[in-house]
């Protein structure tokens, strides 16, 4: 059975995953409010609002979904996909300010962007879902990831604590490891040396047996999770192996 539209929100909607969720979402007839701080993949258009947006400046996330709101009203999906991979290696070898940008990113742009929707939610009296994109890395740790590592367990941890602040009101919330996605980050991490990143052949094996997950496969599983029938009751949610 077709959707009639919808609107949905997609942060980090650039390129990799973000660019294939606002593709495949587009295809089906939603309407989009897409932000990212480059260029989004998809241009403005009647069914598509654009913006500028650094994840990590709360007023611009809020000044973007009022926008979203005056032209298309209620958001019915609102999908933090916004992130950084680096950096990469050993902890102490990092530089501080690019950890700082990692959490400022990785985590306090989740933060920024899911109070921004829940406030919208309060202010037009509705319900609405909320995707965090969460990944494993956040379930279990990897010696060169430390950063990305902790960001993504606090969106884990922070999504539960919203669950249930909001599940009694306005919103259903659930933190998604997407699996595998053959994007540039998928790129960046095979084109990594192993004294920075010892797991680095368990992603070059992934490539060689073209074992990952395609966008495609991932929108239409966030989709069936927001709009489907039989909505999970868990929070943390990891999508199985679309080739297994």
């Amino acid at each position: 059975m077709k959707l009639a539209p919808r609107t949905v929100v997609i942060t980090g909607a650039s390129r990799g995953l973000g660019a294939g969720l606002a593709d495949w979402f587009q295809s089906k007839g939603h309407r989009l409010g897409l932000c990212s701080r480059s260029p989004t993949s998809l241009q403005a258009s009647e069914t598509v609002i654009t913006a500028p947006v650094d994840v990590r400046d709360p007023t611009a996330l809020t000044l973007f979904t009022k926008t979203v709101e005056d032209r298309f009203g209620g958001i019915d999906l609102w999908i933090n996909n916004a992130g950084v991979l680096g950096p990469i290696g050993p902890l102490r070898d990092a530089n501080p300010e690019d950890l700082r940008i990692h959490i400022e990113t990785n985590l306090l742009g989740v933060v920024y962007g899911s109070q921004s929707f829940v406030n919208h939610l309060h202010r037009n009296d509705r319900f609405g879902v909320l995707l965090n994109i969460s990944s494993g890395a956040g379930r279990s740790g990897y010696a060169g990831w430390t950063a990305y590592c902790a960001a993504k367990a606090a969106v884990d941890r922070f999504t539960e604590a919203l669950s249930l602040e909001e599940a009694p009101h306005r919103l259903r919330t659930h933190s998604v490891a997407p699996g595998v996605i053959d994007t540039q980050m998928q790129t960046e991490i095979r084109q990594c040396d192993q004294d920075k990143f010892p797991m680095v052949q368990k992603f070059q094996t992934l490539k060689d047996k073209g074992h990952f997950n395609t966008p495609e496969f991932v929108a239409q599983k966030c989709s069936d999770l927001a709009f489907g029938s039989s909505p999970p009751s868990e929070v943390l949610l990891r999508l199985p192996n679309q080739f297994s």
